[in-house]
């Protein structure tokens, strides 16, 4: 296909740019289109991205939601059928500037003061709309070939919360019809697997803005999954020598200045709360916490390693754009250690952490992941502690753990933690981008801020390296995966309802609650379904409804026997068991983590 550059000619678009132009062209269409039905609409930034494309928008007194955006597509489809030429040409900023003002378009005209003085500034026209753009674009509209407005967010202008809050219309765009119904079926895939549904239907856990965006708060099914993992993690960190504790959601600013969080991490706190002359903070980490309980009294090499482990509420400040449900929200409870060692245990402890996760992801059958030794950025002076040789240290000490150990890993630049390296494990989820799940970084900064110390075998004082690890991550992001994955439909050991015991008739409901408590004083999580309902309808409403793993039903027949009916929710097959046979069925089922 042919583009139009900002020098005004055409030539053949390289491969690799076909879809960043068609996208960007899309969300220029699409800004006509809005222009067109709102007209006091006033535009800030309009990219390409990764599938699409979007545009920020000031929708001024004009709230607008996803109902509003058949609308603006078929407008779109207007535009893209008139086959209006795209034209560019250039102003001087002065000139620049008051074209924007008189157009009404106070955020290009602020865009335009932040660009470097000697900047070429362009101008993209199709039809009546005129968008100061840097291109290329499309030459005419109708190279548009197939598109869909997706979604409805906001955004700060800028990324600034200081900024107002403008309206993000999101849409895709590809080269052919049939690209776009893939990426729709794909889209669709992914909603019905979309933890926020599913949590919702399933009564797990719930949000208000009264409470707070991005303030998730479990309800009781939810929080049994939570307790469940909670138990779980606990009793493999356990067995490894972990000690668990407890620490405070709050400290003060002082404590995040001697780690240096203050200055690296401030902006995505939350805001300093003033009390008897002291500052304090909610806690975005818990590190400096534990560092403090290392502090507390003198250590030998010979208690080395220490291993302090906790399930932290912890507090960030995330714009309010990238919160989705309980994957990423401003509170949330990792599941945390920081590991004392002396450097001669760095490989050994290194070792363990990396069993640790692995056994985990053995045991929930995560398969696809990738690692990857995450580093700083030298020419970064600002987000990352300033202290070469410490760097050079702690990256090829990790480095070399991970070669010793034979983990296959790629490097990744600008991605460390601002004291140090860390071994990153990435999922790829049945849908979506993969992210990190769990972690393990290499320490030599806070030790040192916080003037660490333990008496070293000759005598004298030495200061121990810091591993900062995370297994599941935080237990509700690990419990968003979960959803996802699953599509709610946990494996028992997991499952908030693990059984549910439905009587045929009111002829069997003595039995079947007698089933009930014998299941119930196993401490297996079990409901009776007492509706005056067909059976037929209690078996879907505990299979789909509740993704129950086992249903047990009860008739005359079950009664006049003493056995009970299994429905399996993963076969949908049924099988007569005795009571105690398949109690014992459940108990090794729980116990092997199938």
């Amino acid at each position: 296909m042919k583009i139009l550059y900002n020098d005004g000619h055409v030539d053949e678009c390289p491969k690799e740019m076909e879809n960043e132009v068609m996208r960007h062209s899309a969300a220029h269409i699409m800004a006509q289109a809005v222009k067109r039905l709102y007209p006091d609409a006033h535009f800030g930034y309009g990219p390409a991205t990764e599938n699409g494309f979007h545009y920020d928008i000031d929708m001024g007194d004009k709230v607008m939601s996803e109902d509003d955006l058949p609308a603006i597509e078929e407008e779109m489809a207007k535009i893209v059928k008139e086959n209006l030429p795209f034209k560019v040409y250039s102003l001087p900023r002065e000139e620049a500037v008051n074209l924007m003002k008189e157009r009404g378009e106070v955020y290009k005209a602020e865009h335009i003061g932040d660009l470097p003085e000697d900047a070429v500034i362009t101008f993209y026209q199709q039809g009546e709309y005129i968008d100061m753009c840097v291109g290329p674009h499309l030459c005419y509209t109708k190279a548009l070939k197939a598109f869909k407005l997706t979604a409805v967010s906001g955004a700060y202008w800028k990324n600034n919360r200081e900024n107002k809050m403008l309206t993000r219309l999101n849409g895709v765009a590809f080269g052919n019809k049939e690209d776009l119904a893939d990426y729709l079926k794909r889209a669709e895939e992914a909603k019905a697997r979309d933890h926020r549904r599913i949590g919702k239907e399933m009564r797990l856990f719930m949000t208000d803005d009264l409470v707070g965006k991005g303030l998730p708060m479990f309800l009781p099914k939810g929080y049994i999954i939570w307790q469940q993992l909670e138990d779980y993690i606990k009793e493999k960190e356990r067995r490894l020598g972990y000690q668990h504790v407890m620490t405070p959601c709050v400290g003060t600013v002082g404590l995040y200045e001697t780690s240096g969080h203050w200055a690296h991490y401030k902006e995505n706190m939350f805001p300093v709360m003033e009390l008897e002359e002291e500052k304090f903070v909610l806690r975005p980490m818990n590190c400096p916490h534990h560092m403090m309980i290392y502090a507390n009294q003198i250590h030998s090499y010979r208690d080395l390693p220490i291993r302090i482990g906790e399930i932290a509420h912890d507090f960030r400040y995330e714009p309010s754009g990238t919160l989705k449900g309980i994957e990423r929200g401003r509170h949330f409870c990792q599941n945390d250690a920081h590991l004392f060692v002396t450097p001669e245990q760095i490989r050994d402890e290194v070792s363990s952490v990396v069993d640790l996760i692995f056994d985990v992801y053995k045991d929930f059958g995560i398969t696809d992941y990738r690692c990857v030794l995450s580093l700083r950025d030298p020419e970064d002076k600002v987000k990352y502690y300033q202290d070469d040789q410490m760097w050079e240290h702690a990256e090829s000490a990790l480095r070399q753990v991970l070669t010793d150990l034979g983990i296959d890993f790629t490097e990744e630049i600008g991605e460390a933690a601002f004291y140090g390296p860390k071994l990153d494990v990435n999922v790829r989820p049945a849908v979506g981008a993969e992210y990190t799940l769990s972690t393990c970084q290499l320490d030599f900064c806070l030790p040192a801020r916080f003037d660490l110390k333990y008496i070293d075998r000759d005598g004298q004082e030495k200061t121990p390296v810091v591993l900062h690890r995370a297994i599941l991550g935080s237990l509700d992001r690990f419990m968003a995966y979960l959803i996802e994955e699953t599509k709610g439909a946990f494996p028992l050991w997991l499952a908030p309802v693990q059984v549910k015991v439905l009587p045929v008739s009111e002829k069997s409901m003595d039995y079947a609650r007698n089933v009930y408590e014998a299941l119930y004083d196993e401490r297996f999580r079990a409901e009776l379904d007492e509706r005056n309902e067909k059976i037929g309808y209690k078996i879907r409403s505990a299979r789909q409804d509740d993704k129950v793993p086992y249903m047990v039903i009860i008739g005359e027949k079950e009664t006049a026997e003493g056995t009970i009916s299994v429905r399996d929710r993963a076969t949908d097959q049924t099988e007569s068991y005795s009571l105690e046979a398949f109690i014992e069925k459940l108990r090794t089922e729980i116990k092997n983590h199938r």
